[in-house]
């Protein structure tokens, strides 16, 4: 049984069949609001790794999808910046597996880490499930 800390936006429809594979793999969740998230911007840059800034953001944040926001434009400090100011930006889901933290779901990583087979996440469009219901911080 593996333990999985899993920072979601709660009533994203994406980060709920995210769990819903991770418990079907065996995993026990610990489920925190990303809106929500405590995370300095030290703790937070350490869930992306190696990943190119712009794979930071999650790309159906409305600032993004409307052209406000240019990922591929921005430095690492002027990325970071936006994401603490703003963590609908921030790609989801962050997960602790163990040592390991990841930015996104990538059921291939996820499998490697936990040493089994993963469910790959099928394609959800966000928008006509509803997760923007709630997408400001209350």
């Amino acid at each position: 049984m593996k333990l999985v800390i899993f920072y979601e936006k709660p009533f994203c429809a994406a980060n709920a069949k995210q769990k819903q594979i991770l418990r079907s793999s065996g995993c026990t969740l610990i489920e925190r609001n990303l809106l929500e998230h405590g995370l300095d911007a030290q703790s937070l840059r350490s869930f992306m790794g190696d990943k190119a800034v712009s794979e930071w953001f999650n790309p159906a944040a409305p600032a993004i999808k409307n052209g406000e926001i240019l990922p591929e434009a921005l430095d690492e400090e002027r990325a970071m910046e936006l994401l603490m100011g703003d963590p609908i930006l921030i790609r989801r889901p962050l997960m602790i597996i163990g040592t390991d933290k990841l930015c996104g779901f990538d059921a291939v990583k996820v499998a490697e880490i936990l040493d089994r087979t993963v469910e790959e996440m099928p394609k959800i469009n966000c928008m006509e499930k509803g997760c923007l219901e709630k997408n400001s911080l209350e």
